[in-house]
């Protein structure tokens, strides 16, 4: 059994590339064979890798970059794929990742030959994507199926399946004893925790018991100790944070520049609606001092035309004290 070294550097095998690198090695078949097994939850005597990198059909037509394609056993297809970095999304929920891999599986499961075939014995697709962050926080399960369903939940097809496993959702399973882990879990904790020294006791435990984890951390330290793997790794690890730097930083200037043009705009507005306000009450005040010119000078004509202070008071409901001021 290839045993972990509890010191050794390991690359991490959630990475998409060395996920890749390690499923599609010459001799990771019996590998690959036992992780599709237990994903597609079926006995799987063979997996075949396809053609990872399928041209597009147009030039506007974007390539699609499988990570694992194969074929098994009679002909069903399974595309596995590693997922590492969140997606870039507009809002809350993955829906950019989820499309994304719903367009995979349908564009994966058109593509078989159909000429001559009936279309009751076209073969099953699989869309399997192991991710390390949460998709469904909703869900407390860690792998999750998808198949043709009824709205009552009766199964309408079993012809396009996808299965979204989240390794962000570990903390449970860690916990129980190996004899009692599942073919899915020994391979989630393997992908998980392998490039960690503080799990490497529950790994190599995970590789007493399971021959094909045994098999996939040979080789994982095989393609470790391969300085330009550790090269390429380093430096698409260093894009990516790049990446990620520059998107926040963009996000912050844009925070700054919005509030700097929210509080310009809203000292504007506040400007404009002070001076419609101040020219409203200036012209409301205007009318009631004209009003109230206009009655005294009557009640002045009145009273000098010698009417009685009576008579001035019914007429411009002034009161005693204001014509006799007059």
């Amino acid at each position: 059994m290839a045993r972990l070294p509890i010191d050794a550097d390991i690359l991490p095998p959630s990475d998409d590339r060395i996920f890749k690198t390690l499923l599609t090695h010459p001799e990771a078949r019996p590998v690959l064979v036992d992780l599709v097994s237990a994903v597609i939850e079926r006995n799987v005597i063979d997996a075949q890798i396809r053609n990872i990198e399928p041209p597009a059909m147009g030039i506007d037509e974007k390539a699609e970059r499988f990570d694992v394609n194969c074929t098994v056993d009679g002909g069903d297809q399974v595309d596995v794929e590693m997922h590492s970095v969140p997606s870039e999304e507009i809002g809350s929920g993955h829906a950019s990742f989820i499309n994304k891999y719903v367009y995979y599986l349908t564009d994966l499961h058109s593509s078989q030959k159909s000429k001559g075939v009936k279309y009751r014995d076209l073969m099953r697709t699989y869309q399997v994507t192991f991710c390390e962050y949460t998709v469904f926080p909703e869900r407390p399960e860690y792998a999750s199926r998808f198949s043709l369903r009824t709205a009552g939940g009766e199964q309408l097809s079993d012809q396009i399946n996808m299965v979204i496993v989240e390794l962000s959702k570990l903390s449970e399973i860690v916990k129980k004893p190996v004899e009692k882990l599942t073919s899915i879990e020994m391979w989630s904790l393997f992908f998980h925790f392998a490039p960690y020294p503080e799990h490497r006791i529950l790994i190599n435990d995970i590789i007493n018991v399971k021959e094909e984890v045994g098999m996939a951390s040979a080789l994982l330290q095989e393609i470790s100790r391969d300085e330009r793997e550790r090269a390429i790794f380093r430096s698409r690890r260093m894009a990516e944070t790049d990446r990620v730097s520059d998107l926040l930083t963009a996000e912050a200037r844009g925070e700054m520049r919005g509030e700097a043009r929210g509080i310009a705009l809203g000292e504007a507005r506040g400007i404009a609606l002070g001076e419609a306000r101040g020219i409203a009450l200036g012209e409301a005040r205007g009318e009631t001092r004209g009003e109230i010119k206009g009655i005294s000078k009557t009640a002045l004509n009145m009273k000098k035309d010698g009417m009685s202070v009576d008579s001035i008071m019914r007429i411009t409901g002034l009161s005693k004290n204001e014509i006799e001021g007059l």
